[in-house]
Order: C-alpha cells, then structure tokens, then sequence
C-alpha cells in the first residue's frame, strides 16, 4: 500500500535535500525513507537509563551507595 504524504520546507531544508539528492544519487522519497529509518533506531536506542547514562555508569567511587534503601537519606524528599 502506498502511502502519499506532503511536506512543507523551508530554503535550508530544500538546499539541504537537492545537495543530499545530487550527492547521494538516491531519489528524495528515498531520502526521506532513511531519515525515517534513523529516527527510528535513534529512538529505539532510548530505552534505558543504562543506554542513557552511557559510559559514565559505574564510575562514580564517591557517595552513598545505598540511597535508595536507606530511610535517612529519603526524608524530607519530595517535599
């Protein structure tokens, strides 16, 4: 089934298109299908903290490492 959508852009993104279109060889719809395509994974990627955090988790040596399940370190959160 296809599927006709009409798009409106501005002068930088329909540079932006006929350079991507001259350079690449691929057709705009074409374009447009990768661009979807990466949105796609990019979100996808977001799933986690872990993935979020990135390679910074695990490295801090410094704090309490129980703050979660301590009750002291929990009060007046939130308020």
């Amino acid at each position: 089934m296809k599927l006709w959508i009409r798009i409106r852009l501005g002068t930088e993104d329909r540079a932006m298109l006929a350079k991507l279109k001259q350079s690449t060889g691929r057709t705009e719809s074409e374009l447009v299908r990768r661009g979807l395509q990466l949105v796609a994974e990019e979100h996808g990627k977001r799933g986690s903290a872990l993935n979020l955090a990135g390679r910074s988790a695990g490295r801090f040596k410094k704090g309490s490492k129980h703050l979660s399940t301590n009750r002291k370190q929990l009060d007046g959160f939130g308020e």
